[in-house]
C-alpha cells in the first residue's frame, strides 16, 4: 500500500448508549423527562416566549400542547432528554438532551437545551450541562462531544465557548427551522481536551467559588485560549 497520510489509530470499540437514569449534582438534579414534569415546565415557560426563538419547537399555546410534545419527546432514545430540577427552586425549570448518538464513532452531542429564564445563567444551568458532559466523556468513554446551534444564536455560542468547546466552523444553509434558513455553528470537545475542560468547570462549580448570595467569585473560562 502506498505510504499515504492516514489518521491516528484509535480504539474502535463502540461506546455504550446512554441510559435513562437520573443524575445528581451539588445544586441540581437531572431526571429522565416525563409527562409528570409538564405542570412545572408549563409554569416555568410563562412569559418566556423568547427562550424558544432558536428551538425547533415552541412556544406552546397551552399546557396540553406542551404535554403532547413532552410525551413524544420523552419516549425517544435519541435525543434522550432529562428535566432539570435546581435544588434552589425545587421545580423542573428546563430540559436538555444527549443526541446524535454514534457509538461506533464514539461521538455524541449535548443539545436540545431549553432553559427557562429562571434557570438561564445560573450555577444550576452550568452544572446540569456538566453532568451530561461528564457522563458522556467519563462514564461512557465517548471521544467527541459535539455542540451545535443556530449561527445567529449568540448566547448559545457564548455558552459553548465558556464550557470549552472549540469552534469548528459553520454549515451554511444547513437546515430549515420554522420556515427560516438556519446556518449551523459547530463546536466540539475531544477526549484529549476533556481533562482540562473538566477541571476548569469543576473548579468553577466548587462551593468556594460562590459568595453567600450565590454569585460566582470568578468567571468560567474552560476554553483552550
Amino acid at each position: 500500500m502506498p505510504d499515504l497520510p492516514l489518521g491516528p489509530a484509535v480504539d474502535p470499540t463502540p461506546r455504550p448508549l446512554p441510559a435513562r437514569i437520573p443524575h445528581r449534582g451539588r445544586v441540581v438534579d437531572l431526571e429522565p423527562l416525563h409527562v409528570r414534569h409538564v405542570p412545572e415546565l408549563w409554569q416555568a415557560a410563562q412569559g418566556a416566549e423568547e427562550s424558544w426563538a432558536y428551538m425547533g419547537y415552541g412556544p406552546f399555546a397551552s399546557e396540553a400542547a406542551l404535554r403532547a410534545h413532552v410525551g413524544a419527546f420523552a419516549s425517544q432514545h435519541d435525543p434522550m432528554a432529562w428535566a432539570v430540577r435546581p435544588h434552589r427552586s425545587g421545580t423542573a425549570d428546563g430540559w436538555l438532551t444527549l443526541m446524535d448518538i454514534q457509538p461506533a464513532h464514539a461521538a455524541i452531542e449535548l443539545g436540545n437545551i431549553w432553559f427557562s429564564p429562571r434557570l438561564q445563567r445560573t450555577r444550576a444551568a452550568t452544572e446540569a450541562m456538566f453532568l451530561l458532559m461528564r457522563h458522556a466523556m467519563d462514564d461512557l468513554g465517548y471521544r467527541r462531544l459535539l455542540w451545535k446551534c443556530n449561527a445567529l444564536n449568540a448566547p448559545s455560542r457564548r455558552a459553548a465557548e465558556r464550557l470549552g468547546f472549540v469552534h469548528e466552523g459553520t454549515l451554511r444553509a444547513h437546515m430549515v427551522v420554522k420556515g427560516r434558513r438556519r446556518d449551523t455553528a459547530m463546536f466540539s470537545i475531544l477526549a484529549e481536551e476533556w481533562p482540562a475542560r473538566r477541571a476548569a468547570i469543576e473548579a468553577w462549580l466548587d462551593d468556594a467559588n460562590f459568595a453567600p448570595d450565590g454569585t460566582a467569585r470568578r468567571p468560567l473560562r474552560a476554553g483552550a485560549g
